[in-house]
């Protein structure tokens, strides 16, 4: 099975977000539960992202940008600003909490973001595990070149390659650009997977898609994947994990640590963010009322990360 997923775009005043996964079609692609593709936006100065505090548990967060820069911010001490073709892996484990903004520097600016987020179930023997944070910077993810192809691998094993950050399961994701008349094969076997056309257009089998199309492929398809023109798209898959409940930040394969997530939230039970207490509400509830840790200057970046 080949098939297009369409996804829903929401107006966020000054940007849109493009939600394609999870979809009534195709819950997931592999271990990849959840895909949002932020921008392209244009902010004007004093505009720009501003996420407060929030948790998660039992997922990994997968952030990668194509323009601009995100200052992120966590529980465990991290405070680091990502920018295009770096990776921020947030593993949440049995919780974590995080903020997504930007620098003074950036904000204050005229700038742009674009970039996609994903989320990674985490097998059930690792929900529970501590959490952490890894960013790798852009010139230590392999390169993987190939006739007409120029390769990034953001995560897991592909053609060979290993990235560095730590995967709990069986995944692949790329950042793929691909001269006209280029031929890409998808790696390993039984695995499914989904390409995401960023630019340009990008032939499979007899269709032809245009930038922000998805396309999922089963384990048993073996497509004609061929570059129309120069274009870029992100390559992504893996080996599913089974069923996974999704409840707003939340993804575990217990619907009832999803309930106990949400109390804890609503509690105050997540660790809270050093200086910040400004803090997202679950849906329908006043905001959580954490303990503020001592002030942290949050303006300029710092580089507390591992990997």
């Amino acid at each position: 099975m080949v098939k297009q997923i369409i996804g829903k775009q929401t107006d966020l005043g000054s940007f849109t977000v493009r939600r394609v996964l999870p979809h009534r079609e195709v819950r997931a692609v592999g271990p990849f539960v959840f895909f949002d593709h932020i921008g392209p936006a244009v902010f004007k100065p004093g505009q720009g992202i501003d996420v407060a505090p929030h948790p998660h548990i039992g997922l990994a967060t997968v952030t990668y940008l194509f323009e601009g820069a995100i200052r992120h911010h966590d529980s465990i001490g991290s405070l680091l600003e990502a920018k295009p073709g770096d990776l921020n892996w947030m593993h949440a484990g049995r919780g974590i909490t995080h903020s997504e903004r930007e620098t003074d520097a950036v904000r204050n600016s005229h700038h742009k973001l674009d970039g996609l987020q994903l989320w990674v179930a985490l097998p059930e023997e690792d929900e529970e595990s501590d959490p952490e944070f890894i960013h790798v910077a852009q010139d230590d993810l392999p390169v993987i070149e190939d006739a007409g192809l120029h390769m990034r691998l953001i995560a897991g094993e592909a053609f060979g390659k290993t990235a560095p950050v730590p995967v709990k399961s069986k995944l692949f994701y790329l950042d793929v650009y691909m001269d006209a008349g280029a031929q890409l094969l998808l790696p390993g076997e039984n695995q499914e997977a989904a390409l995401y056309v960023v630019s340009g257009t990008l032939r499979i089998d007899v269709s032809a898609y245009d930038p922000q199309s998805f396309v999922f492929v089963a384990p048993e398809e073996i497509p004609d994947i061929v570059a129309q023109t120069n274009c870029r798209v992100m390559l992504l898959g893996g080996v599913p994990l089974g069923h996974r409940h999704m409840w707003w930040n939340f993804v575990s394969s217990s619907k009832d640590r999803i309930e106990q997530a949400k109390a804890d939230w609503d509690a105050g039970n997540f660790p809270p963010l050093a200086g910040e207490d400004d803090n997202i509400p679950l849906p329908g509830r006043p905001a959580p009322k954490l303990a503020a840790q001592p002030n942290a200057d949050a303006s300029e970046p710092s580089n507390k990360a591992t990997g």
